[in-house]
């Protein structure tokens, strides 16, 4: 390659990375290098829409810092080491006159410092989470709140309903924001939003319905786990404000009772069938009291 075609690529490279979002997507795939991550799972992660996603991603691969490949419906995507090298690799020829070996190792790319840092702020949980609901705005919300404070590192939730309510309660955000969560991103969207070729695959899904028997469940993929923990509607609580906020804590300590003790099974030593029974060991009302 001529120093023409090198310097075109070392500017189209650069240049890919000044940009934030483009930056963080580089961030979030250096930390789970070698792992890929699908597109739906980035622009979750830089919470952008999908299709602004997509756009981003095109254009890291064509300056040749990420690789692309297709599994299923899913794109995935996953750092290219050798595009880094090659950027850094440019800069260090004319280092120090000619000698990058006076620079010590300041020119030595150090992806394995990078990916372990980033790993620490954007560490890729093991298992995708997904709670139903019908409206997606009170059962599903808090269980989505919950797992992402409890389960950080090695879980990532998410939530969705047959029938979304246009948003979430507002007593129900009040209530997870006086506890401590983090409710910026929560909000109410159909189950459609997961079926797409850009959505995450699903490990678990876990539906939280007073009657799950009988429920349409769309096609999340084949390897997923289900669960039913059913669940009060806090849509139907009556009484004063004191009695309804009373119920809601009461919802609040049954969901968390019971992401406690789906976080702390054994995955590494059950297999499906196992899982699946713990699951619904779990949902059931009778095991499970606040």
């Amino acid at each position: 390659m001529d120093e023409a075609n090198r310097e075109a690529n070392a500017i189209e490279g650069f240049g890919s990375l000044a940009q934030p979002t483009r930056l963080a997507a580089v961030r979030h795939l250096l930390a789970v290098h070698p792992q890929s991550l699908p597109a739906g799972e980035i622009a979750r992660l830089c919470d952008v829409p999908h299709n602004t996603m997509s756009t981003h991603l095109g254009i890291l691969n064509r300056a040749g810092l990420i690789s692309v490949e297709k599994d299923g419906r899913a794109m995935n995507y996953r750092a290219d080491v050798t595009g880094f090298r090659s950027l850094l690799d440019f800069l260090s020829r004319d280092c120090c006159n000619g000698r990058p070996e006076l620079c010590g190792n300041a020119f030595d790319l150090p992806l394995e410092s990078i990916a372990a840092e980033s790993r620490e702020k954007f560490m890729a949980p093991a298992f995708n989470v997904l709670f139903l609901c019908t409206q997606n705005s009170a059962r599903s919300i808090i269980a989505e709140g919950l797992l992402e404070k409890i389960g950080r590192g090695r879980f990532r939730a998410y939530s969705a309903g047959s029938a979304p309510a246009r948003e979430p309660m507002p007593e129900v955000i009040a209530r997870l924001t006086a506890l401590g969560h983090d409710v910026s991103h929560l909000h109410s969207k159909s189950w459609d939003e997961f079926k797409g070729p850009h959505a995450p695959r699903m490990d678990f899904v876990i539906a939280l319905c007073d009657a799950p028997n009988g429920q349409f469940c769309p096609d999340f993929g084949t390897q997923f786990v289900t669960g039913a923990w059913p669940l009060p509607d806090p849509a139907q609580f009556s009484g004063s404000q004191t009695e309804r906020t009373t119920l809601l804590n009461e919802l609040y300590a049954m969901i968390r009772r019971r992401i406690e003790i789906f976080t702390s099974l054994p995955f590494d030593s059950l297999d499906r069938m196992a899982i699946k029974a713990r699951l619904d060991e779990i949902g059931d009302t009778t095991r499970v009291t606040p």
